[in-house]
């Protein structure tokens, strides 16, 4: 039997990760990434990434096809970095190829000082 930690580093070992300066560079270059807030709706209300696509991680499979492309670099990121490891995970096993979970999530992002929109 697994436990949650279990899973979560089970799907870390599958995935890439992005640390904040390299997402923020990123954004900075002409070469922008699609950012994908798997966040529930009170927590995006408090606020985002500027631009970020918000699909709440639960809804993810249903709903990401319509919104990105599967050719599309995707920087995916929740409030830690443990359901946006999920979510790397999933979208690689649907096709998509440059995917990479945000280390750290929101919380990183925020205390670096990175923008907040919302």
């Amino acid at each position: 039997m697994k436990t949650g930690p279990d899973m979560i580093a089970e799907a870390k070992s599958r995935i890439r990760e992005s640390s904040v300066t390299e997402l923020k560079d990123s954004l900075a270059s002409g070469a922008k990434p699609v950012v994908l807030d798997v966040r529930e709706p009170n927590e995006t209300n408090l606020g985002r990434i500027p631009d970020a696509i918000v699909i709440p991680r639960g809804t993810l499979e249903t709903k990401v096809e319509a919104m990105i492309p599967r050719d599309a670099k995707v920087v995916i990121y929740c409030a830690s970095g443990n359901r946006s490891a999920f979510a790397a995970d999933t979208l690689q096993q649907m096709g998509y190829k440059d995917v990479t979970s945000l280390a750290g999530g929101w919380s990183a992002w925020v205390t670096s000082g990175g923008t907040v929109e919302g």
